[in-house]
């Protein structure tokens, strides 16, 4: 039999499992009944949990690979809490496998001493102390903060005020918002915080790629958790927040906040399965959904009314929704505006907002540079849902309609989505897709443009099964191309050889009957990039789906464009 530990780690926010902070752990089970392993484990939590002097409740979920087994902990006692969770379930594991059981009594005496030194009352004391007066109240391991944005204040966390002195009602909260979905999450966060400066605010944006307030980068890298969060909501820059939240973050940590105004789902696709008991696609689109459980009393949902996983999802929830669609005479759409409610859709290529009968157009397609005069239908969704995420937010419809304006296909508003450049008759467009779902919806695009050739350059990375290799070139292919160049991605290899990947894309290639002289190899994206546009002369368009070395793609086509 298999019963494996896989990860422990610790909840600080609602999640999927439920809405307490705790600890979690990923395990691996096969050959043996799962609910009798997890049986198992609960009776011995429950025995350690006595034992400890602990009263805490459980939780489980199982997958086709195992479960994740929940401890519920306060906040000062999440670290101890993934020890005893892990105490259990090595009891769980003796017992199952009639081996020695560990000195469970020797090892709960040192997590009493490393609990001791772990709890830190006065900080719980402080925060329930903030809910009660309705002051957001953010913390993690080394500081604890009230309120957000100008009135934001940080102390670390064994040094704050006594309660008596703290002034509760200069602590204030910024308009906030999620923003989640397989794909479109970084274009939308940086379409909404473009609108917001149309409409006067200091705006500040977490991603995959940056942390930003107003034009000032804070930091690059993935900073979709509830670290980068914490960061952008205590700088007393940011008057507006839009937090990007991915995948990853919500099953790690949970969601990184308590409390926002709105939350945008732009989609569900299938991506990074196979993580965290996340095996199926249905059960995406569940982690997705987490983010509503941020939303405050008046908070709005804003989503996708053209995505089937979507719709499943917002069906079952009983809060205040905004369906936004390409089609004004989608189902959700039209039953929406009849019931009163708000709705995000297109019309004779305009983008509509409604509010039961009343309408306001917003702008015409053709207004709007990221939607390449709707060509490019995935920009037009993600358009949609940013108007929908704005008008929650209470944005002024006149800054709305100039951030749509405004936000370009560039490096500089939008980098690495869908930026265009036109270089010497030919036509680039430079995207970040990395999964079937969005290179299928950029090959789409492309599709839709005028173009003697299409040339296209890609690359996959090594954490996709072959068939999932297959399935993505099978994407590009769409395209029809004169030219395909493979790169390789040397720093995401993921355990397998240089070549192994491009090998099973020429191979697929050839079997979709594409013969060699239109297959080239280049050892980075930035090569790559280099043998199409020598390869294109003009009337052609050129597709390059640049994973890596994004800069260097920008700066070496932007000396092209000079030329």
């Amino acid at each position: 039999m298999r019963l494996e530990l896989d990860e422990a780690r610790r909840l600080t926010g609602p999640n999927l499992l439920w809405d307490h902070p705790g600890a979690i752990l990923d395990v691996l089970i096969a050959d043996i009944d799962k609910n009798k392993v997890v049986n198992v484990w609960q009776r011995w939590i429950v025995k350690l949990l006595a034992e400890f002097g602990w009263q805490q409740p459980t939780t489980y979920r199982l997958h086709s690979e195992g479960a994740n087994l929940a401890l519920s902990a306060p906040m000062d006692a999440l670290y101890c809490a993934c020890d005893l969770a892990e105490l259990a379930w090595h009891c769980c594991v003796t017992e199952l496998k009639s081996e020695t059981t560990p000195n469970w009594q020797q090892r709960l005496n040192e997590l009493r001493d490393e609990l001791a030194e772990e709890l830190n009352p006065a900080l719980i004391s402080f925060m329930d102390e903030a809910h009660k007066h309705g002051v957001s109240c953010i913390t993690d391991d080394d500081e604890v903060s009230l309120g957000m944005g100008k009135s934001s204040q940080t102390w670390p966390v064994r040094a704050f005020p006594e309660l008596n002195d703290i002034e509760w009602q200069k602590y204030r909260d910024i308009p906030r918002a999620f923003i989640t979905g397989t794909n479109g999450k970084s274009t939308s966060v940086r379409l909404a915080s473009h609108i917001a400066k149309a409409a006067g605010y200091i705006a500040g944006i977490t991603s995959t790629d940056f942390i930003r307030v107003g034009d000032d980068i804070i930091d690059m890298g993935d900073y979709s958790g509830p670290g980068g969060a914490r960061m952008l909501l205590r700088d007393p820059r940011t008057e507006i927040a839009f937090l990007e939240v991915a995948r990853g973050g919500i099953l790690r940590r949970g969601i990184p906040i308590n409390s926002v105004d709105a939350a945008l789902i732009t989609n569900v696709a299938s991506d990074h399965l196979g993580q965290y008991g996340i095996n199926m696609v249905e059960e995406l689109a569940e982690t997705k959904f987490v983010v509503a459980k941020g939303l405050n009393a008046q908070g709005t949902l804003v989503l996708n009314a053209d995505n089937e996983l979507v719709i499943e999802q917002g069906l079952k929830l009983d809060q205040k929704i905004c369906w936004y669609s390409t089609d004004e005479y989608n189902p959700l759409i039209q039953s929406q505006v009849k019931s009163g409610g708000v709705a995000v859709f297109i019309r004779d290529n305009h983008i509509v907002y409604a509010m039961g009968n009343e309408e306001e157009d917003i702008a015409s397609l053709e207004q709007v540079p990221m939607t390449l005069n709707g060509a490019a239908e995935h920009n037009v969704q993600n358009a949609l849902g940013v108007v929908g995420l704005s008008k929650a937010l209470n944005l002024p419809t006149e800054a709305i309609r100039d951030g749509l304006k405004a936000f370009g296909n560039n490096a500089e508003d939008n980098p690495g989505r869908g930026n265009i450049y036109d270089i010497n008759g030919i036509k680039v467009l430079v995207d970040f897709a990395h999964n079937e779902h969005s290179m299928r919806a950029v090959v789409k695009t492309i599709n839709q443009l005028p173009a003697k050739r299409k040339i296209a350059m890609f690359s996959h990375g090594g954490d996709r099964s072959d068939d999932e290799i297959r399935d993505l070139t099978d994407a590009v292919t769409e395209l029809d191309a004169s030219l395909y160049v493979v790169t390789e991605l040397e720093h995401y290899l993921r355990g397998r050889e240089i070549g192994e990947i491009p090998k099973i894309v020429e191979q697929y290639l050839h079997q979709k009957n594409i013969p060699s002289k239109h297959i080239k190899h280049a050892s980075n994206a930035l090569e790559g990039a280099k043998i199409t546009m020598d390869f294109a002369q003009p009337g052609d368009v050129v597709l390059l789906f640049v994973l890596t070395d994004r800069e260097q793609v920008h700066e070496y086509l932007t000396q092209c464009s000079h030329k």
